[in-house]
């Protein structure tokens, strides 16, 4: 019952157990692209930096382990595949203790650090979308010999294809690098629409091999996380407004994006699933949530710390992260993902029932 508990308080209850019927017969499967919002562990598998398979990660995960998610707990795709009558977390790609029989209803194929742009997965050698794209059609072939031709085709083109990705390109890659080259090559509008070029073409990829139903994601406040803000010493240590303004800019053009590829493209139903306004309630409101921290994290100092640094410093980790929204300097808690994840099928994720 709690998978689907947080739909009940908007619907009547007959419309609402219609709802849950319906979710379970259509929704054979979540299948997830991304950075570290939406990847389960598959970089504990190749060489880069950018791990979280160490403690206090995971600490409030089943069984208290750490499994290469970016936070306290579960992710928002976790939550998206439970509230979807699926199971209650979406395994990585590259986990051997999973097979095809558990990818069969969700499985990620998402890195951390990872980007549109391929020099910003080069930052930390992870794994950069075109090769998510790649595992994704192995994927396919291994789902057609596991269930044959037919069912596994009713998967792909029934299943919710998610895409959580682009932070890490304006973060650690355009403003991290100033002078560098994408910076001197683009203005920040035309990286924009640099970004959104290759947010079309893995569209358009993804519809090619089958996928009918694409979610494509926004980016959240990243002014607001706790990494910007405290290293914005002159700005008083608030949310820096230049990079929520470029936020807003990017989801403005991604959802044109979506507008424009549901009339060219026959029988695609792509929505657009916009984070950055819940994101901006909890961090402006954030006793209507039950929040207390908003400017630090819960992982050490809670001001720089991720990765790593985290572990580092863990003897300073808070006791309680349901009180902060941000589990490090830049991965939200599992709270916070599952308020969002929740907002996410209320909103937008509805209309694929």
């Amino acid at each position: 019952m709690a998978n689907v508990l947080f739909i009940s308080w908007f619907l009547p209850l007959a419309q609402f157990l219609t709802l849950v019927i319906t979710i379970q017969a259509k929704i054979p499967a979540v299948i997830v692209f991304g950075d570290s919002s939406v990847d389960a562990g598959n970089n504990n598998f190749i060489p880069t930096l950018a791990r979280s398979n160490f403690e206090p990660y995971g600490r409030d995960f089943t069984g208290g382990r750490p499994t290469g998610r970016f936070s306290n707990g579960r992710i928002a795709t976790d939550f998206i595949s439970q509230a979807l009558g699926l199971r209650s977390a979406v395994p990585a790609y590259l986990d051997p203790a999973y097979n095809i029989s558990d990818f069969a209803v969700g499985v990620t194929f998402a890195s951390a650090a990872t980007g549109y742009d391929n020099e910003t997965s080069d930052v930390l050698s992870v794994i950069p979308l075109w090769k998510q794209l790649l595992f994704y059609k192995g994927y396919q072939m291994k789902l057609r010999a596991y269930l044959g031709e037919i069912q596994a085709n009713q998967i792909i083109n029934e299943g919710i294809h998610m895409i959580s990705i682009g932070t890490n390109d304006f973060l650690e890659n355009y403003y991290a690098f100033p002078g560098g080259r994408r910076s001197t090559q683009y203005t920040i509008s035309e990286y924009e629409d640099f970004l959104a070029g290759i947010a079309e073409n893995f569209v358009r990829e993804l519809y090619g091999l089958g996928a009918r139903k694409i979610s494509l994601g926004g980016v959240p406040p990243m002014g607001c996380m706790p990494l910007e803000r405290n290293t914005n010493l002159m700005g008083g240590r608030e949310c820096v407004q230049s990079y929520n303004t470029v936020a807003l800019e990017f989801n403005d053009k991604l959802s044109k994006l979506v507008t424009r590829l549901n009339k060219e493209l026959p029988g695609i139903n792509l929505v657009f699933s916009n984070p950055y306004f819940i994101f901006m309630q909890i961090i402006r409101r954030p006793s209507l949530y039950g929040f207390e921290v908003t400017s630090v994290a819960c992982c050490a100092t809670g001001m720089y710390e991720m990765g790593y640094a985290c572990a580092q410093n863990s003897l300073l980790t808070c006791t309680d992260a349901d009180k902060y929204v941000f589990w490090d300097s830049f991965h939200p808690t599992q709270k916070t993902n599952q308020i969002v994840a929740n907002y996410v099928v209320k909103r937008v994720l509805y209309k694929f029932i």
